[in-house]
């Protein structure tokens, strides 16, 4: 006659497997549907990554192919830049309201720290053909 206290064991055992199996088998499916959507995700993002590249070859040959922009012939020079807002009699502050940048730039650009980007160059060029009276006036529409 087999014990009480194995046969007690042994259905508790059983007991506790079916319940774990019961538990796991939606967390099992639950994984499978995410590994497969990861696999769906990761096919798309090549798709994409190659479409990405093809797309930037045909937009480098459009580029070279475009006739260069006059914000590619334009220059800065920090003497100059500095030299400019001086004569103005502006702060750099005030300066960089004229061009629609921070204080903070327009102090970098002066010591040399930074260069301004092409985006800027557009309106530097535009600030350096304005006089006293037309910067003071431009200053006045702005505040």
């Amino acid at each position: 006659m087999p014990n009480i206290a194995t046969v007690l064991k042994e259905e508790i055992t059983r007991l506790a497997r079916k319940e774990l199996r019961a538990n796991t088998e939606t967390l099992k499916k639950a994984v499978a549907t995410y590994r497969s959507e990861i696999a769906a995700l990761k096919r798309r993002v090549e798709q994409l990554e190659r479409q990405s590249k093809r797309t930037a070859k045909v937009v480098s040959k459009a580029v070279t192919n475009a006739p260069q922009e006059d914000a590619s012939n334009l220059r800065f020079r920090v003497d100059g830049f500095k030299a400019h807002r001086e004569r103005l009699g502006l702060s750099a502050a005030d300066y960089a309201k004229l061009l629609g940048v921070s204080a903070l730039s327009v102090y970098k650009w002066e010591g040399g720290q930074a260069r301004p980007r092409a985006k800027y160059l557009p309106a530097i060029a535009a600030v350096r053909k304005m006089g006293k009276r037309e910067a003071a006036a431009r200053l006045e529409e702005l505040s």
